[in-house]
């Protein structure tokens, strides 16, 4: 469940979405691995899978935004990290079918391309490129998971809470609006921040006196994206 994005989905010649995750492949294996991916289509709120379901598919979000939430120690629920497209999850289960390690929710109105392990080994087995696919989603779980352990040792928490934001405005972020709506609350950024609501109010509200953004419920609305940048420096 990454984060390596380049900036917003890059769309190929026929309209496509183009994934990090393929960028290794030659053309052919690319068609063929998304020739066998099954399209599916999600509402908002739908649930794609439960944390501890049984896991054997990869999806790449062509469409939409989905959470990535899991229970913690006390039972709660805790939002990890919002993704969309051209992002991917679930690539564990094809690496090695298992419990799924997260639940995964619809923030909108979503479409990914399913992609089930049988149907993955097989096409390993007759193109030996393909595996390039399973290495490369590796190495971006690992780059992932190596810069948000080095931000939680060693930057504060406002510093965390900042780029948490600016990630979700370039998540959010179209060309068409000047002003970035970002359908999340305090509660939302504090859980992604690592830190607690009062803190992410106080870094928020210190961002509304500024004018860099704008609280409103269920919502921030990101008013100065070029300031907020700086801010998540």
């Amino acid at each position: 469940m990454r984060r390596e994005r380049a900036g917003s989905p890059v769309p190929r010649q026929n309209g496509s979405v183009a994934w990090a995750l393929l960028d290794t492949l030659n053309e052919a294996d690319r068609r063929e691995i998304l020739a066998v991916c099954r399209r599916r289509k999600f509402a908002r709120g739908e649930v794609v899978f439960h944390e501890g379901d049984p896991g054997d598919t990869l999806h790449l979000i062509a469409k939409g935004h989905v959470a990535v939430r899991t229970t913690t120690p006390a039972g709660d629920q805790a939002l990890l990290r919002v993704l969309g497209a051209p992002d991917f999850f679930g690539e564990l289960a094809v690496i090695a079918p298992g419990p799924r390690s997260a639940t995964i929710d619809c923030l909108d109105s979503t479409e990914t391309l399913e992609l089930r392990s049988d149907a993955f080994h097989e096409l390993r087995a007759k193109h030996p490129g393909v595996d390039a696919v399973l290495m490369r989603a590796l190495v971006i779980e690992v780059r992932r998971v190596s810069t948000e352990l080095s931000q939680a040792l060693y930057l504060s928490a406002e510093a965390r809470v900042w780029k948490r934001v600016a990630d979700l405005t370039r998540l959010y972020e179209t060309a068409a609006n000047d002003v970035v709506t970002i359908p999340l609350t305090q509660d939302d950024v504090a859980h992604m921040a690592g830190t607690t609501r009062p803190t992410a109010n106080k870094v928020l509200r210190s961002g509304e006196e500024k004018g860099v953004l704008r609280i409103s419920r269920g919502r921030i609305e990101v008013l100065d994206v070029t300031a907020l940048t700086k801010l998540a420096r």
